[in-house]
């Protein structure tokens, strides 16, 4: 099975209701009944039920976001957070993880291993030092608009890594001569990070365009309005059309994310929700029983047979 937010369409920090009603409109697109002989549709309703159910397993769910598992269930290599070592002892090294007492000891290993004179030949051999990688979690608004975060290493030394600008989840940064020392003057090895970019509350990202929806009250939406409403980069000032109705987009241009390669800023798209009052407004209820439309309107009519 392939990614299951993918498969359904749907953000990773999608709510339970999002991911039921992504499921039911594709289900309402590709179900066998509505397709017979189709065997394409029906492998895709057979996939889009499949993410549905592992999506609906809390615990699946939570291990497939931490990266625990994949989308078949099968357990993932397991990632080392940098966090994991600033807790460990300060002689973490390569000794240390191939099972030797320090490097001291690692050192006469290797020098009688390949010149078989001792110590007294550690100067001959040079060996480049271990890659490391760690994880790091990271917020949405540095990755959108670029951030530099330190982390401490088991032996107290601190990494600058410079989160780009529009990086994305599971990115890895490299740096360069940041891991293991070397061995007899060799090289240092190099640190790779692999950014795990946290959901944010309200914001979504889908390529390089930011999606947020954005409650309206009823007067806003019937009457229109001039609201402000968050971007990565600080509020803005938007108008609210006449007429508006939940499901009513706008779109800030170059507001979004910015794009590596060419430069370009994605744009932000605005998903307005009318929400009611929330105490009880006697005028309004008066109002509307006693209304007559002008025209006749069932917004279910494409809902049912």
């Amino acid at each position: 099975m392939n990614d299951p937010y993918e498969t359904l369409g749907v953000n990773r920090s999608a709510t339970d209701k999002e991911i039921k009603d992504a499921f039911k409109k594709l289900a309402r697109k590709f179900h066998p009944d509505l397709h017979p002989d189709d065997k394409e549709a029906e492998a895709k309703f057979k996939n889009i039920s499949a993410a549905k159910d592992f999506l609906d397993d809390k615990e699946k769910r939570r291990r497939f976001d931490a990266g625990e598992i994949d989308a078949s269930g099968a357990e993932r290599p397991q990632e080392r957070f940098y966090r994991d070592f600033a807790d460990g002892p300060a002689s973490a090294s390569h000794a240390a993880q191939d099972g030797f007492a320090n490097n001291e000891e690692l050192q006469e290993f290797l020098a009688r291993a390949f010149s078989g004179k001792g110590r007294q030949s550690q100067g001959t051999f040079r060996a480049r030092g271990q890659d490391v990688s760690y994880v790091l979690p990271v917020d949405f608004l540095d990755v959108a608009n670029g951030a530099v975060r330190t982390i401490t290493l088991p032996e107290g030394k601190t990494l600058q890594v410079t989160i780009p600008e529009g990086a994305e989840d599971r990115q890895t940064l490299r740096l360069k001569d940041q891991g293991m020392p070397g061995f007899g003057g060799g090289p240092a090895g190099d640190a790779y990070v692999v950014l795990h970019v946290e959901p944010h509350r309200f914001f979504n990202r889908k390529d390089d365009n930011i999606h947020v929806e954005v409650p309206v009250t009823l007067k806003e939406a019937v009457l229109g309005a001039r609201i402000e409403v968050p971007t990565i980069g600080g509020p803005v000032a938007v108008t609210v059309p006449k007429g508006s109705s939940t499901g009513t987009t706008l779109r800030l241009r170059d507001r979004g994310i910015r794009n590596r390669k060419s430069g370009q800023r994605g744009h932000q798209m605005i998903n307005l929700k009318v929400v009611l009052p929330e105490t009880e407004e006697p005028e309004l209820v008066t109002f509307l029983e006693t209304w007559q439309p002008k025209t006749q309107q069932d917004p279910r009519k494409e809902m049912l047979p």
